[in-house]
């Protein structure tokens, strides 16, 4: 059995305004937010508002909300970058790769030949980050 969640993980924070995230996309019950460690440009971070530690004790209906909204920005970034295609990941718990403790899923646009870039932990530039943002948030308006 997973642990108890706790509020005080880095994305229930940026979902109370705690922390600055830069936020491409919000409805009722989800948010997107572009990873500050991405691993290929355009990778944003699909999570629910409701607090959940990961898919394993996740509400039916935030995941329903959650997926829908993957599915919408896994359309969204491949438009935006002009991707051949995405990869989306959730990790759940230490022993699946989990390291924030709040469910949010990965979506990465994805070019035929470019490999991921690895996970060093070292954060983006807040400039590119910004432009890949707008770059979104124009492909869902549009």
């Amino acid at each position: 059995m997973s642990a108890a969640y706790d509020d005080q993980n880095v994305f229930a924070k940026i979902l109370r305004g705690e922390l600055p995230s830069h936020t491409v996309y919000e409805d009722d019950k989800t948010r997107v937010i572009m990873d500050i460690m991405p691993r290929g440009d355009g990778h944003v971070l699909v999570i629910p508002k409701a607090p959940s530690r990961n898919i394993l004790d996740i509400a039916p209906e935030d995941l329903a909300a959650v997926i829908a909204t993957v599915q919408k920005m896994a359309r969204t970034v491949v438009k935006a970058f002009d991707a051949d295609g995405t990869t989306i990941q959730q990790f759940s718990e230490p022993a699946g790769g989990q390291i924030v403790f709040h469910t949010h899923f990965h979506v990465i646009p994805r070019f035929d030949d470019v490999p991921l870039k690895p996970h060093t932990g070292e954060m983006a530039d807040n400039d590119v980050l910004a432009a890949n943002a707008e770059k979104i948030r124009h492909a869902l308006g549009a």
